[in-house]
């Protein structure tokens, strides 16, 4: 976990950590989450508290409006007038934030959408390491 630190941060690492091991950086105001360099998740008050905001795509869109998540919409303002701008993450199901076993197919979606939408060259991030078994 990098600097400052924040317990609601450290806490949505927790929930994520079944894609990988999670870092949070000081982004805007809140948090961006990453694994494997892939940035997966925000932690953001959009004027209701800190929310965690998993990333989406237009394939996966619909399962999160299903399940009653909101879409990350803040407002700009641009010549006086205020725009509502949106960004393809939702708000983590309320059911999911109670465990990492509860988050982790919300978590493996917005990675597997982290996975889509990186740019040629980066790589995938490392898997678990795998068990050796003892020659006996």
């Amino acid at each position: 976990m990098t600097s400052p630190q924040n317990d609601f941060a450290i806490y949505c690492c927790e929930l994520l950590s079944s894609v990988g091991p999670c870092t949070a950086k000081r982004m805007f105001g809140g948090f961006g989450i990453s694994t494997g360099g892939l940035s997966i998740a925000l932690i953001a008050d959009l004027g209701k508290g800190e929310k965690l905001w998993l990333k989406a795509d237009k394939d996966t869109r619909h399962l999160f409006e299903a399940a009653g998540c909101e879409r990350f919409v803040y407002s700009v303002t641009r010549d006086g007038v205020k725009v509502a701008k949106s960004m393809n993450h939702y708000s983590a199901p309320e059911e999911a934030m109670e465990s990492p076993g509860q988050m982790a197919s919300w978590a493996r979606l917005s990675l597997d959408c982290a996975l889509k939408a990186r740019k040629p060259g980066v790589k995938a991030p490392p898997t678990a390491p795998q068990k050796r078994l003892k020659k006996g």
